[in-house]
């Protein structure tokens, strides 16, 4: 990169343009711009319209790019085979903890006694977030991806949900770490969705780097999280010159090993 590229890409960022949703702008060589969205996958019905400046954003964009596409109707998990009796999979410990969520929840465990345990972890997210008000159809990314095709702008996936499916099914034990960290840190995971609920609808956060309550083991956080940023990061930057809005997991965009900043150290900023 030459100095004069270097000294643009510094004003850029002494001059970050802030934003009344969690959002910040990266600027690659080439003249490849892009609006990072911090994106949560179910919303409230307050998140509802989108800002008029973030759908104006869109609209000048050359491409939408989401993790996965989740405008349709269709299931990801039809296909899946069952698996052994829970009991068989847990250990007392967690089958016991389990047994008491699901009974909170008002679920019968014999609905997920032969399914995979990153399944059961998801179901138990996303019911989690119901219970907490959030629907799927107010997720910032269901709502970006509708307005994309109301303006015509061509969509892009990341990954696409397919192999998010396939990344599930490869985790070790089925899963069951991701299930346990579900169940260990259900009421910090309510938190955390309060926080992000809170970003969109009173004030972002502000920088890059802060302190977040967590819920992932090390291991876990390096699969789901940093090697998923990582590729992520060599997908946009094989991008061709032009303007992007890209809405990625909120919590990709923030803490250690994030996507802007991965960006930036590719970029040679």
């Amino acid at each position: 990169m030459s100095l004069f590229s270097r000294l643009k890409s510094s004003f850029r960022a002494l001059w970050q343009p802030t934003y009344p949703w969690p959002a910040l702008d990266v600027h690659l060589s080439g003249e490849r711009h892009l609006h990072l969205v911090g994106s949560i996958h179910m919303g409230t019905h307050d998140m509802s319209p989108l800002p008029a400046r973030l759908i104006s954003k869109l609209q000048q964009a050359d491409a939408l790019i989401v993790e996965a596409d989740v405008s349709g109707n269709e299931s990801p998990f039809s296909a899946l085979p069952p698996r052994p009796p829970l009991a068989q999979r847990l250990t007392p410990e967690q089958l016991s903890a389990l047994q008491k969520i699901l009974s909170e929840l008002t679920l019968s465990i014999e609905a997920f006694d032969d399914q995979p345990a990153w399944k059961i972890a998801l179901v138990l997210q996303a019911t989690q977030a119901q219970r907490l008000g959030l629907r799927p159809d107010y997720g910032i990314d269901y709502q970006l991806l509708q307005a994309a095709h109301v303006a015509q702008v061509p969509v892009i996936e990341l990954e696409g949900t397919q192999n998010q499916i396939d990344l599930l099914s490869q985790l070790p034990d089925d899963g069951r770490a991701l299930l346990e960290d579900t169940l260990v840190h259900w009421h910090t995971n309510a938190r955390l969705l309060q926080i992000m609920i809170g970003w969109w609808m009173n004030k972002p956060p502000q920088a890059q780097e802060m302190t977040l309550p967590s819920t992932f083991s090390e291991p876990l956080y390096e699969v789901l999280m940093h090697q998923r940023n990582q590729a992520w990061c060599e997908r946009l930057h094989a991008l061709p010159q032009g303007r992007y809005v890209v809405a990625a997991g909120a919590l990709h965009l923030y803490g250690e090993g994030n996507l802007p900043s991965l960006l930036a150290q590719k970029n040679g900023q």
